[in-house]
């Protein structure tokens, strides 16, 4: 019983550390009954705002650490990759081999659609590693040049004096309106004897003009009748598209004072002669 009371019996120190042992207890388990640790209210408190600002730098973080992962491409040259680097570009054995293969024949990749048509690797792939290509200064040069060559296919010439409105508004810049305008002039003299009578036609510039006559010729050559100016009665130089009958008297008095016109350019010294149609007047008239 002795033995038994001696381990209750304490010191002065011993019993002081004892007593501030249990008032450390009793305030540790004050703290845990009195105070919430709980992070359901903390969590609820936040804002939408707050929590999409989180979300934000959480998924940021994400996209860094998948970057890191990530292997970087830098621009190659296609004709020597290894295996390993093909590997890594997500090529299979099997096209890496036949890249390989066409190498040791002694030939090269100068392009784009070499390399797919070389190994077989899919438009996916493509897409994705074709931008790291790197190729020689002169095989860039040589495929601008390749690319400036125009395959010209032939275009189809109808005749202008058989076109109808539809065909004609297939130019490009002729409308219905300059499509009947054409085919009336046309009616209105009797058919056109050359290309040069479209300088007539109000509305027809020079550019469309020139896109007609890559479609549009006068292809069947009528054996028109020739007025001889220099013994035409002053009826028959009236049916002359561009002179009137005003003109023709002046080019029959012309006639009789100079005896003879020698040329159409002596045509010109007519006051009221319209100089600049000279060349499609020359259409329908002779000298002899």
């Amino acid at each position: 019983m002795k033995s038994i009371k001696s381990h209750f019996v304490f010191n002065r120190s011993q019993q002081n550390g004892i007593f501030l042992l249990v008032i450390i207890i009793i305030v540790l388990q004050a703290i845990y009954y009195f105070l919430d640790f709980s992070t359901e209210d903390s969590a609820e408190s936040l804002t939408p705002e707050e929590v999409e600002t989180f979300q934000a730098q959480i998924d940021s973080i994400k996209l860094a650490r998948a970057e890191a992962d990530s292997v970087r491409i830098y621009p190659f040259n296609p004709n020597y990759i290894t295996d390993f680097k093909g590997y890594t570009l997500g090529m299979s054995v099997e096209e890496i081999d036949k890249l390989h293969q066409f190498r040791e024949e002694g030939k090269w990749i100068n392009s784009v659609k070499d390399f797919q048509k070389v190994t077989g690797v899919s438009d996916s792939l493509l897409a994705s590693i074709s931008p790291y290509f790197k190729f020689p200064d002169w095989v860039i040069e040589a495929e601008k040049k390749k690319s400036k060559v125009k395959v010209t296919t032939p275009i189809s010439v109808s005749d202008l004096n058989e076109a109808e409105t539809e065909e004609l508004q297939k130019v490009n810049g002729i409308g219905e309106v300059l499509a009947n305008r054409i085919v009336n002039y046309r009616t209105k003299i009797g058919g056109f004897r050359s290309e040069l009578q479209l300088k007539d036609i109000y509305g027809l510039n020079y550019e469309t003009r020139e896109r007609l006559q890559k479609q549009f010729r006068i292809i069947k050559k009528e054996n028109f009748r020739l007025i001889n100016i220099n013994q035409a009665r002053l009826l028959e130089l009236v049916e002359v598209p561009y002179i009137n009958y005003e003109l023709a008297r002046e080019i029959m008095d012309y006639r009789q004072l100079h005896e003879k016109i020698e040329s159409f350019e002596e045509l010109s010294k007519i006051e009221s002669f319209p100089s600049d149609k000279i060349d499609r007047i020359q259409l329908y008239l002779s000298l002899n």
